[in-house]
């Protein structure tokens, strides 16, 4: 029996990544700058489908073409981030698919991270509750990630009798704990508190439930309202530099700085800050 995935449409998404049509397997929002992405699935604690991984991979590539958006934020409905891939949806399936729609699978939930990685616009996630496998992955993808108390963070896939290796986990998360707490969690599938993602910098900060959404949405707003070029000149030399000698990286950043120089943006704070006023930043 087949069972399709959903193949790569460079055009689909496009009209939602600028605040056009809504998505039929997540919520979003507009709102000033800021896209508030939902996954919407709260009586099963937010899991993903094939159709969902795709629909998201197709919003986070057109956000490289977006003029309105400048910063995303990622959060679940119901108290909870997401719970993973689907069991009934997509674990059932995989047990049933020949090599070639496996790996046609595995990439495309790969090609969900690289788009969220490669979008210029700074993405923080806003985590309650379950945060367990691709939901995981997400979060980690994301630039930034808040949390509350009662968060945890699980790589479950261990759990499922398949690699810690998915979504480019063995790569991610050591950069962001450390190789041997990634290492713990990688191959026990255990969760991580959210004290210890904290205390480990894989949280930026822990709010109250209540809370939680107005911060990222805040800080969300304070990066949209910034030199948003700027912005995603950083988030490229965050990712680029990972593979450079510190050598090539400050050359890279000297680089990167010049071209920014050429910015109206740059221009812009320099004559606010001689007039001793806030510079207003327009994004060029």
């Amino acid at each position: 029996m087949k069972h399709p995935i959903p193949d790569h449409n460079p055009m689909r998404g496009q009209y939602r990544a600028v605040g056009g049509e809504q998505p039929t397997h997540f919520s979003l929002s507009v709102q000033d700058g800021v896209a508030t992405v939902t996954l919407n699935r709260p009586e099963r604690k937010n899991p993903l489908t094939f159709d969902s991984y795709a629909e998201l991979r197709d919003w986070f590539l057109g956000l490289q073409r977006a003029t309105d958006i400048k910063a995303v934020v990622v959060t679940g409905a119901g108290g909870n981030f997401c719970s993973g891939g689907d069991v009934h949806e997509i674990i059932g399936p995989l047990t049933k698919m020949s090599m070639p729609e496996l790996l046609a699978f595995t990439r495309m939930t790969g090609a969900l991270v690289s788009a969220m990685r490669a979008c210029p616009q700074p993405v923080i996630a806003a985590l309650d509750g379950v945060c367990a496998g691709a939901g995981a992955m997400m979060a980690l993808a994301s630039d930034m990630r808040l949390g509350t108390p009662s968060a945890t963070v699980a790589f479950l896939f261990t759990r499922v009798g398949l690699a810690g290796a998915d979504m480019g986990a063995c790569a991610l998360l050591p950069r962001m704990i450390g190789q041997g707490r990634a290492s713990e969690l990688l191959f026990t599938g255990r969760a991580m508190t959210a004290q210890e993602g904290q205390a480990w910098g894989f949280f930026n900060a822990l709010h109250d439930s209540e809370a939680l959404l107005p911060a990222a949405r805040k800080l969300a707003s304070m990066l949209a309202n910034g030199p948003t070029f700027a912005h995603g000149m950083t988030k490229t030399m965050l990712h680029q530099e990972w593979a450079m000698t510190l050598d090539q990286a400050i050359e890279a950043e000297a680089q990167a700085q010049a071209i920014c120089m050429q910015t109206q943006d740059f221009r812009r704070a320099y004559e606010a800050f001689a007039a001793k006023q806030r510079p207003q930043f327009e994004g060029d």
